[in-house]
């Protein structure tokens, strides 16, 4: 039987405000446990919530940039529960009327295509803390320092239908929210977190088939092999006679299998009401459009300027706009080297190269955007080489000197004389008859052999262009 998978994804993002959703403590990753927690994280008696309007303006903000419906009036509900790192035995979130309604994202295929993938909802809530097991022998640690910490989870649309999908939409999700700076969305930190929902159906079916929630998956790999996984396994349940159970599951990144943790709860189990201690939220158009007009370039409208402005390809531009700090960083040295299209194979090639082979992001970089514009520069007025700016490049990166001063002290400077090109030329000539005359019956190729010929005597020295014109002259 072919079957047909049924995605949708519940994404959990930290937004980055200086203290909590409803108390003034720091929100900061990293600090010791629990020293970011006051007595309201903690729950104490007699502590009410403050709302944080930064957290308003963000998701507003996010909103705006999916063109989505903004909820003029939002409430806040309590979502109750018991867990330990939840002191307030409830969490503050919003059920009925969300800050972000419907929306919409386009996301981009492997194979060139694009889909557009609907947004339900996007809607703030607080943080719970985090249990700690490493460091206790047959007990847990509670740590409530993310406790409180404003979170907007965007929910899709049931509308993704394979994991290669899913991380595109993700993907794109990330560069949204990096190029609002509205979150870090570092997935290894849990800024970013992604619940998945799947099921499957015989293919051409309509009913949903019914699903399993994969919880707190924090890389686009895990998402991936997280929902082959899961879909190879509701195939084998339901071929061989099973059924599926709704239930949540969490995945087993070491033997890359998904595991039951929990029945899965219905909306009625949580016992849902309105926040007694928080009024509705209600902004107007005024406020909207003020927001509106802080929303910087996205990044489909940055690749479209990228294609046009500097003649890229729709591949590159879209590899070069995928992060707001990689489109910031190609712009910057495009425009101080005057060649686009030379710096989107640098920034592309071997700057890519060096940062996937450290795992560094491109503010870590030891190749700042200005030194990289000298550098092709210097290919562009002659003074290097192409293969001698290679070398240049790998000496940037552990010395910190200037583009120009390392040329000078390698002693790397192309040579342009055309009388010192004529001699390597000469020579070349003279010790080469038989390519000479392969060249004059005709065969053109041999040319490539006779310029490597020169460039060697030269030490990579001599301009290629220069010494390719000559050779032609002298043997024609």
């Amino acid at each position: 039987m072919e079957w047909e998978t049924v995605i949708g994804l519940e994404v959990h993002v930290s937004l980055s405000t200086k203290s909590k959703l409803f108390s003034g403590t720091a929100s900061e990753f990293g600090a010791d446990p629990n020293t970011q927690a006051n007595i309201f994280d903690l729950a104490m008696p007699g502590t009410l919530p403050v709302f944080n309007e930064e957290a308003l303006r963000m998701a507003v903000k996010f909103g705006l940039a999916i063109d989505a419906e903004i909820g003029k009036r939002s409430v806040f509900d309590r979502k109750n529960y018991f867990y330990p790192d939840l002191p307030k035995g409830y969490q503050v979130t919003q059920l009925d009327f969300p800050t972000v309604g419907k929306g919409s994202l386009t996301i981009n295929l492997e194979d060139g295509s694009e889909r557009v993938i609907g947004v339900t909802r996007a809607h703030i809530e607080e943080n719970a803390g985090k249990s700690l097991h490493e460091d206790f022998h047959g007990m847990s640690g509670i740590d409530l320092n993310r406790a409180g910490e404003p979170l907007l989870e965007i929910v899709s649309e049931p509308e993704i239908r394979n994991a290669k999908e899913a991380v595109a939409y993700l993907k794109k999700l990330h560069s949204i929210v990096r190029y609002l700076d509205i979150s870090d969305a570092i997935m290894a930190q849990g800024s970013m977190r992604c619940d998945v929902n799947v099921s499957i159906r015989p293919k051409g079916e309509t009913e949903l088939g019914t699903r399993t929630e994969i919880k707190n998956i924090n890389s686009f790999r895990f998402v991936e092999k997280a929902i082959n996984s899961e879909v190879q396994r509701q195939q084998d349940v339901i071929e061989d006679g099973g059924r599926v159970v709704q239930e949540t599951r969490r995945y087993d990144a070491d033997r890359d299998e998904t595991f039951s943790m929990r029945s899965k709860e219905f909306a009625n189990d949580y016992r849902y009401f309105p926040e007694p201690d928080l009024l509705p939220v209600e902004i107007d158009d005024d406020y909207i459009d003020a927001v509106r007009a802080t929303l910087p370039e996205l990044p489909d409208a940055r690749k479209t300027r990228f294609a046009a402005d500097y003649g890229l390809s729709e591949y590159d531009a879209g590899v070069l706009t995928a992060t707001r700090e990689m489109a910031e960083y190609f712009e910057s040295v495009a425009k101080d080297s005057g060649d686009a299209k030379l710096t989107a194979n640098w920034v592309m090639g071997d700057l890519q190269a060096l940062l996937n082979k450290n795992d560094w992001t491109i503010d870590q970089s030891p190749i700042q955007a200005d030194r990289l514009a000298t550098l092709i520069a210097r290919i562009k007025d002659n003074t290097i080489s192409g293969k001698i700016a290679k070398t240049v490049f790998e000496t940037m990166i552990e010395d910190s000197a200037g583009v120009d001063e390392i040329i000078e002290k390698q002693g790397l400077k192309q040579v342009t004389d055309s009388g010192a090109i004529e001699k390597l030329v000469d020579e070349v000539i003279a010790n080469n008859p038989d390519q000479v005359q392969q060249f004059k019956d005709g065969k053109e190729q041999v040319l490539g052999y006779l310029v490597g010929q020169a460039m060697k005597l030269s030490q990579g020295k001599a301009n290629p262009g220069q010494v390719n014109q000559l050779l032609r002259e002298k043997m024609q």
